[in-house]
């Protein structure tokens, strides 16, 4: 099977937020759809091993904040690439209070569920939310195709659409995003303060494939 093909279906790239005992946390996602219109339902996919799940089963609730295609990369690489369990990934991400959640605010709109049902999918849980707010600001929506062919971004490992088994040669790779590095100036060339732009990790992470 080729699993390329599920490239072909339409993503977002979103920030799903919710509290931890207080404290702002969250993950990124490209799994979040309408399901019913009255009552306003969303169903969000989370891995189960992301600590963000375990805080969506504690609070029952979650945000969406929809990235765009100008947010900046290290917001994905800040929520996606760390865990909440570990770091506090709100101590570097803008964000704001708003209908009691943490949104972002390099977003193009919000949402704002309560949790009223979900579903054991292995690795991952999908929840149901019922829309308890909501709006939109200026910005056009990033799609994982942006953020794949665009941004040069890579799914996290606990996402539905990590794909294990990529071909990369002849390219830098950050060994802790896989952002391929293919900008004019030779890699070699780049300054040693050169930073990861998903990660912000240092040079000496990357790896030539």
């Amino acid at each position: 099977m080729n699993t390329n093909v599920f490239r072909n279906l339409s993503y977002g790239v979103y920030a799903i937020t919710c509290w931890d005992n207080g404290r702002p946390t969250g993950c990124i996602a490209n799994s979040a759809m309408q399901i019913t219109s009255s009552p306003a339902t969303i169903a969000i996919s989370i891995n189960k091993n992301n600590y963000t799940h375990s805080c969506i089963e504690n609070s029952e609730s979650f945000g969406i904040s929809i990235l765009k295609e100008t947010t900046d990369p290290s917001v994905i690489g800040t929520l996606g690439f760390s865990s909440g369990k570990d770091v506090n990934k709100f101590e570097g991400v803008s964000y704001e209070v708003k209908d009691y959640f943490p949104i972002l605010t390099d977003c193009c709109g919000y949402i704002t569920c309560k949790v009223t049902n979900k579903m054991d999918c292995g690795t991952h849980t999908v929840f149901l939310g019922e829309v308890t707010g909501g709006d939109i600001s200026d910005g056009d929506p990033m799609t994982y195709s942006y953020y794949h062919k665009v941004i040069k971004g890579k799914s996290p490992k606990n996402a539905p659409t990590y794909i294990p088994d990529e071909e990369i040669t002849d390219s830098y790779v950050c060994s802790v995003c896989g952002y391929i590095y293919d900008g004019e100036v030779p890699f070699d060339e780049l300054p040693e303060d050169y930073r990861c732009p998903i990660c912000n990790q240092p040079k000496k992470v990357f790896q030539k494939k």
